[in-house]
């Protein structure tokens, strides 16, 4: 017999329970990072029932055609753009000029074609740099883009600088696998739920990893009877308008502004 984990069965349990209570509405948007890479967990991802932000990363060997199956089916598509640390041909550094940087960000939007946005893959270091992320806000700006910061460094000022001139933003509030087992994706997931309901919105990072999806199709059909609606990238960016949560920034207003 198969066991489920004790934070996934709590969540499954709680559903009775919390379903009559009424709880506060409350929002939740997910977003599952690092995609192109793999078909079949591409494809798990793409069947996951409910509105999915799919992040695709440029540098691997599915981005265009896994972008443009994901915009037929009615899904969300990011770019999940390399920042320093991460590497290779389309990465962020900080030392690189701006001519380069916008070289790399028009090579790898035409590698992702349909992108509605852009989020940060890795970018501890990046996305700490004021001037290459005013210039990339303003970029995605004139485009009609938005931007999600993965928050991978308390240092981030990406949001900031999204906030500064107005452009369409949100911040990550939990990371779902850092730790891939079952017991720990659930566990966070629940984090998120309680999270969702304290604050009214949560935004969820994950990834394809067998773990996470096998979590996430067993719970996300359950989130609206226990008060939390799973809506999309774009409702959450209307929901939040553009405001810092209480972890990200004092008074709705991000650090580094």
């Amino acid at each position: 017999m198969r066991f489920l984990p004790t934070a996934l069965f709590c969540l499954l349990a709680g559903v009775a329970s919390t379903a009559s209570a009424q709880p506060p509405k409350a929002y939740l948007s997910l977003i599952i990072d690092d995609l192109g890479q793999n078909t079949e967990r591409d494809s798990r991802t793409l069947a996951l029932p409910g509105p999915v932000t799919l992040a695709i990363m440029p540098d691997t060997p599915h981005a265009s055609d896994f972008a443009r199956q994901a915009h037929k089916a009615g899904k969300t598509v990011i770019l999940h753009m390399p920042m320093d640390p991460a590497t290779g041909p389309y990465a962020w550094h900080p030392e690189l000029p701006i001519a380069t940087l916008a070289e790399r960000l028009n090579a790898a939007l035409l590698k992702v074609p349909f992108a509605a946005g852009v989020n940060n893959h890795m970018g501890s270091r990046m996305t700490a740099q004021p001037a290459p992320m005013a210039w990339l806000m303003g970029e995605l700006q004139q485009r009609g883009l938005f931007f999600v910061d993965s928050r991978t460094s308390a240092a981030t000022v990406a949001a900031a600088k999204a906030q500064e001139i107005g452009l369409a933003n949100v911040s990550r509030d939990v990371f779902l696998d850092d730790v891939r087992t079952p017991e720990a994706i659930a566990g966070q997931l629940q984090i998120a739920v309680e999270l969702a309901r304290k604050q009214g919105s949560v935004v969820v990072i994950g990834h394809p990893y067998p773990q996470t999806l096998e979590v996430l199709e067993r719970a996300l059909p359950l989130l609206k009877r226990q008060g939390v609606e799973w809506i999309d990238i774009h409702q959450m960016i209307g929901q939040r308008s553009n405001l810092a949560m209480p972890a990200h920034g004092r008074h709705g207003v991000y650090p580094g502004r």
